[in-house]
């Protein structure tokens, strides 16, 4: 009866908590796509983790630092990046995000526009989420 009873009152509490650390993963997501085009090496300093390894659609992998560098000088320019869905699993201070995002932008002074569906990996350190892995693939038209 207890058991039943502590279902009740606080399980509905948990998965509040659940969905809030859930969207405050996403948000921290859309703020990175935010500062990618924004050129905001700023931000992107503080979105991403140290031993970031970040696999383009193309199969360019970059570090962190290769990828502030690139965006940095217009190497490549993220002009929209549009999230349509996404989907968040935690594992302790590890979260993995599975989405659909639309970007646009300009690769070695070539435009493009694609969907992608990706795999993103964040961990939390010292109060926030920071991406560790991407990866993308183009969905084709």
């Amino acid at each position: 009866m207890r058991s039943i009873l502590f279902s009740l009152l606080f399980l509905p509490l948990f998965s509040l908590a659940q969905s809030k650390c859930d969207q405050k993963i996403l948000d921290t997501e859309l703020r990175r796509f935010e500062a990618m085009t924004r050129k905001d090496t700023h931000a992107l300093r503080d979105l991403l983790a140290d031993d970031l390894v970040y696999i383009h659609s193309n199969a360019l992998t970059e570090n962190k630092n290769e990828h502030i560098a690139n965006i940095a000088a217009g190497r490549l320019i993220y002009e929209k990046m549009t999230r349509e869905q996404a989907l968040v699993r935690r594992y302790g201070k590890t979260a993995l995000t599975n989405g659909v995002v639309q970007v646009r932008g300009i690769l070695n002074e070539k435009t493009f526009e694609m969907r992608l569906a990706y795999t993103a990996v964040y961990r939390k350190k010292g109060g926030g989420w920071r991406l560790a892995n991407w990866q993308s693939t183009r969905i084709p038209q």
